[in-house]
């Protein structure tokens, strides 16, 4: 593993770090309900899970280059999921959701790191540093199943506690059948950037 990449997969994961923190503070700052309800509800957000998981896989790519876990997260599959999850939060983020809020100062600052930012570095860690192989099309119904299982959960927990942290998933005011045609529109661009990531995994892969 060259030096380069693992001073990027540094970078990344201390800005996905950093953000992470930083938004639960802001939240926490500005909650009127009890910590305990504020934990889960942050919790209850794609960009969280995912962001995580991207602050955890370059973590593990810095720390752990010799070691079994590193090794899975610089596997060509892993890394082309975990870019294929904060590319689709970035893509939706920035077409769909911006414009119905307007952070200001520094709560501006780490939703554009969340939303944007880390979405970039990723697909250039991906494109320039990241192994690439000729990867398998049915690999893409594997990665479906993180958001598959994260639409479950939030489905779920919004029956129990009415809380839906995004308004595209809100049962309460949509109903469950347009809920589900946005989940299908959703899955659609899943599949649509996943097909595309392999088609330029396999391209580069044949090339070298």
């Amino acid at each position: 593993m060259i030096l380069s990449q693992r001073s990027f997969a540094a970078f990344i994961s201390l800005l996905c770090w950093t953000a992470i923190v930083a938004q639960f503070l802001i939240s926490y700052s500005n909650s009127t309900i009890a910590v305990g309800e504020l934990v889960v509800r942050f919790f209850s957000y794609f960009t969280i899970w995912t962001n995580l998981m991207v602050a955890i896989c370059c973590t593990c790519i810095v720390l752990f280059p010799n070691k079994a876990i590193g090794d899975f997260f610089t596997k060509p599959t892993t890394i082309t999921a975990v870019t294929l999850y904060i590319l689709v939060v970035g893509l939706i983020y920035n077409i769909v959701l911006r414009f119905l809020w307007q952070p200001i100062g520094i709560a501006r600052v780490v939703d554009e790191m969340l939303h944007s930012v880390v979405p970039i570095l990723v697909l250039i860690f991906w494109w320039r540093m990241a192994d690439k192989r000729i990867e398998h099309w049915r690999s893409i119904f594997n990665w479906l199943i993180y958001p598959f299982i994260y639409l479950l959960y939030t489905l779920w927990h919004g029956v129990l506690s009415g809380f839906y942290p995004y308004p595209f998933v809100d049962v309460s005011v949509l109903g469950i059948n347009r809920v589900l045609v946005n989940s299908v529109m959703i899955t659609f661009i899943f599949l649509i950037i996943g097909l595309l990531l392999i088609q330029i995994n396999r391209r580069i892969a044949k090339k070298r």
